[in-house]
């Protein structure tokens, strides 16, 4: 297929781990069958497949009336068929419909992006479509849409409109669709609620008062806080965000991990609060007992967000005025009906649907002390033994813990059952449940099997699924495995008392830093760097950076320099410096190829943050050592930097000469990415010097070489840096062409830095197309953002000059004034995608 516009149809099964669990081997029936129904309907209405991997789709049809007639009768034929063993296997689907780009035979940018995120949405079983497709289609008979209503995609900067397919004699009614900011961005529950229906009701009741912004639900660890929490906010009406906190240590994770789950810019804490204050919704912030700062960041967002109420889940409470407290008890237990027997009932007939009650039960809660976690680990294990059994074990191993006093009781009831389930395990199980504790934030099957197992970890990972010690969850690449924090405590408390623990933290340091290297050089080659790949792994990292800052000085080296283009395109500019300085420092003056390379990424930042003096003293000492070391390549990336640093410092002839001679040594050396930057880097230099001949010959190699290495990112970046030098030389209306070409791109790759620079070349476009406005409403949204984000532009006096000079008298200064306030009430993005160049 070509360019022009096509309907783009993602689709996967949903719980696929699950169920290759429960079918074994079968499973890969079920998957030739589920291929071969699909690919049936493919053909039929003329549809092409980009892309299949396990159990997922990527097809694109000519037209949207051929995209939900394959998908209507995909699920007609999976339906009706009959899979192994009695499963039902559901496929959700998303179709979108726009003019992607073409590059190299596939397809990438922004509709594909979107397309995907509308895939991500639906439920098993259903058909989502965006508001273009559904527009265009003709429906076949029996087939009618559902509005869905708008809702915010994650990584999309405006709300779609959704629609769902229905088809008459299958499902019609699913749950909302998965996506930010609704109820269901609350993870699922695996069990009802059980017993906790005042607790609720309190919960919402006190949530729907006017004068109530925060409830903390206290209590000791496996009561149940955040199972109550999940319970409570379902029921309140309106946007709710789940912000799980359990793997963050610091204020600056706190802040990151809830921008995340908002979908704002990491780093920018004001325009986190900024955002708040303008909606309406309910936060609920889960595990906050181990971060100190906890409190004032909670303060800070209420005294700043009048419509935004909290519900904290914490050990302790968080001190704050105006704090309703809600201490989480254990679940009663006083006969067969309390809440305490019925979940143990419903966990036992998971793994034995004929189990029945007896007076033994009852006493087992009773040992348990009424704790939801320590009766959902005990529970399952009915499979192995009686209860007769299971009741002479719980006493022989709480009768142990009794004799402490140290720990509370119910913290010694917990404890003492997650070492009593770990004990029933084998010994190769129990090694892997405690290797797991290593891992932060999950972990996917792969780095589970690299770092914990050995071997394919699927079988382990369903006992120890089977036991409650684990949870899964979807991720970017498939399955995750997560521990609760209580687990994970004790799990790593076992792991310490092994003489493999330092063993096993030097190999998960080695092997993220092996990935970050990876991901790294996967970039250059894709149409979208992989960030939601790379994000789902920040806590593992930085527990990666922690150990091996201390341990392993050249993986925190390594680690640092690969993951430069992560923070910088998440705009963690801040946790990046504190990382690259704390592993300079560490490091001492050691001289390493390794160190070297993070000298160059400390310099960029500390350039980015308008630091020039030090930045360059730092590139000139990264340079020095690549020279020392005679590493050639380290030499050219250094004089990349420096050059960098000698413009930003106003000596635009030595960093002529600098980067001319940068790119002479990379032309000898393999490495064409790195070619093409510093030839763009070395383009806008000619540029300012006013050669803009050899300026835009720079630019176009630059160009065509990141193009043909498929790298959209940087080849976005000379692109946005062609359409600036086209303005500068008057031939505005290719500067335009391009600028339009490129700007669904720009705002789709979410760079701080690329979005703040394309936005001047639009403003400078602008001014030249003659709306001095529009141009200053871009200038303040600019200039805004780079307050924000703390990105220090030292050529704002500069570009404020040449803008002035040229609106001349096409706009009266206090215009222009107010032009530029009123821009920075506006994100630049959503100003850019206004732009009718």
């Amino acid at each position: 297929m070509g360019g022009g516009m096509v309907s783009m149809l993602f689709s996967d099964i949903e719980g696929s781990t699950v169920l290759l669990r429960r079918l074994g081997d079968r499973y890969l029936d079920a998957l030739e069958g589920h291929r071969r129904i699909l690919r049936a309907v493919w053909t039929t209405y003329g549809g092409t497949e980009m892309g299949t991997e396990g159990d997922s789709f990527f097809v694109v049809f000519q037209t949207a009336g051929d995209a939900v007639r394959a998908a209507v009768d995909g699920q007609r034929g999976l339906e009706e068929h009959r899979w192994p063993g009695g499963e039902r296997l559901r496929v959700r689907m998303g179709i979108h419909t726009g003019t992607p780009g073409v590059y190299d035979g596939d397809y990438w940018g922004m509709d594909v992006h979107l397309a995907a995120r509308i895939g991500a949405a639906a439920q098993g079983g259903q058909i989502v479509v965006s508001a273009v497709t559904g527009q265009l289609t003709q429906l076949p008979d029996g087939v009618t849409l559902r509005d869905l209503g708008t809702h915010h995609l994650k990584d999309i900067p405006e709300p779609e409109h959704l629609f769902q397919v229905t088809i008459d004699g299958l499902q019609t009614d699913f749950p909302p669709p998965r996506t930010i900011g609704t109820s269901t961005s609350l993870p699922a529950p695996a069990t009802a609620l059980l017993g906790r229906e005042q607790d609720v009701d309190r919960i919402v009741d006190l949530l729907g008062q006017p004068d109530v912004r925060l409830v903390t639900l206290t209590g000791p660890g496996g009561s149940g806080k955040t199972r109550l929490a999940i319970g409570a906010a379902s029921k309140v009406p309106g946007g709710v965000y789940f912000v799980p906190l359990a793997a963050a240590t610091s204020e600056s994770v706190m802040w990151t991990t809830i921008a995340e789950v908002l979908d704002v810019p990491p780093r920018e804490r004001n325009r986190i609060v900024a955002y708040l204050a303008q909606r309406t919704l309910l936060l609920v912030l889960d595990n906050l007992e181990q971060l100190p700062d906890a409190g004032k960041i909670v303060a800070e967002i209420i005294e700043g967000a009048s419509h935004v109420k909290i519900v904290a889940t914490s050990r302790r409470a968080l001190g704050l005025v105006g704090e309703y407290q809600h201490p989480v008890t254990p679940l009663p237990v006083t006969d067969e009906d309390s809440a305490a027997v019925q979940l143990f009932m419903q966990r036992a007939r998971a793994v034995q649907p004929a189990f029945t009650y007896s007076n033994d039960v009852l006493e087992i809660c009773r040992r348990l002390d009424g704790l939801p976690l320590a009766i959902e680990l005990c529970a399952p294990r009915v499979r192995l033994l009686s209860v007769k059994e299971l009741l002479a074990r719980v006493d022989q191993s709480l009768d142990i813990a009794s004799t402490s006093s140290v720990i509370p009781e119910r913290q010694r009831t917990l404890r003492e059952t997650i070492a009593w389930s770990y004990e029933l395990l084998s010994p190769e199980h129990r090694r892997t449940f405690r290797r797991l504790a290593v891992f932060s934030g999950g972990a996917d099957l792969a780095a589970i099997q690299e770092v914990a197992t050995g071997v394919d970890p699927l079988e382990t990972l369903a006992e120890l699924n089977d036991a409650n010690l684990i949870t899964l969850v979807e991720g970017p690449e498939g399955t995750r495995v997560q521990l609760l924090e209580t687990i994970h405590q004790y799990a790593a408390d076992e792991l310490r008392t092994t003489d493999e623990s330092a063993a096993i933290r030097g190999h998960h340091a080695t092997y993220y830093a092996d990935l970050a290297e990876r991901l790294e050089i996967l970039k250059r080659t894709m149409a979208e760097p992989p960030m939601e790949r790379s994000e789902a792994d920040l806590d593992n990292y930085r527990a990666a950076l922690a150990w091996a800052t201390d341990n392993d000085l050249r993986t925190a080296l390594r680690l640092c320099s690969a993951l430069g283009w992560v923070w910088q395109l998440g705009a963690y500019h801040d946790e990046s410096r504190r990382w690259h300085e704390q592993v300079v420092a560490a490091a001492g003056t050691t001289s390493s190829p390794e160190l070297a390379a993070c000298l160059r990424g400390l310099s960029n930042l500390l350039l980015l943050q308008g630091e020039t003096g030090r930045g360059y003293e730092v590139a000139a000492r990264s340079l020095a050592m690549s020279r020392e070391l005679d590493d050639a390549a380290g030499i050219a990336f250094g004089m990349t930097v420096l050059g960098t640093a000698q413009r930003q410092q106003g000596d635009l002839d030595a960093a002529r000469q600098t980067l001319t001679e940068a790119v002479e040594r990379l032309r000898t050396l393999d490495d064409s990415w790195r070619l093409a930057r510093v030839l763009g880097h070395l383009g806008g230099i000619e540029e300012a010097l006013g050669h803009l001949d050899r300026a835009e010959e720079l630019l176009r190699e630059a160009l065509g070489i990141s193009e043909s290495l498929g790298d959209a990112f940087e080849s976005t970046i000379h692109g946005q840096n062609l359409a600036y030098l086209l303005a500068l030389a008057d031939r505005v209306g290719e500067a335009a062409e391009l600028a339009r070409h490129l700007t669904p791109t720009v705002v789709a790759l979410g760079s701080p830095s690329l979005t703040m620079a394309f936005s001047n070349t639009a403003m400078n476009i602008l001014l030249r197309r003659g709306d001095p406005a529009g141009a200053a409403e871009l200038f303040g949204a600019e200039e805004a953002m780079g307050e924000r984000l703390e990105i220090v532009n030292p050529y704002a006096d500069e570009e404020l000059a040449e803008a002035l000079e040229l609106v001349g008298d096409a706009l009266s200064r206090a215009d222009w004034e107010r032009h530029r306030l009123a821009g920075r009430t506006e994100r630049v993005e959503d100003l850019l995608l206004r732009l009718d160049f």
